[in-house]
């Protein structure tokens, strides 16, 4: 085990990913894909709404007493 890490050691002392490795990579970098947005649509519709109310609330007409 410890000298197949040696032998795929390159250049620089990086070694060389496997193709289970990289498969579990990209499959980790789909899922946390996933997941920024299933968390970061709704917090930026959230602020979006807040930023609509608080513009509605100071542009709306001011009720006048007769």
């Amino acid at each position: 085990c410890v000298l197949r890490l040696i032998m795929r050691q390159l250049k620089g002392g990086k070694t060389k990913e496997s193709g289970k490795e990289k498969r579990e990579r990209k499959k980790e970098f789909i899922e946390n894909k996933e997941k920024a947005f299933t968390i970061a649509l709704p917090i930026l519709g959230g602020i979006f709404l807040l930023i609509a109310l608080l513009v509605y609330i100071k542009t709306r007409p001011k009720e006048m007493d007769l």
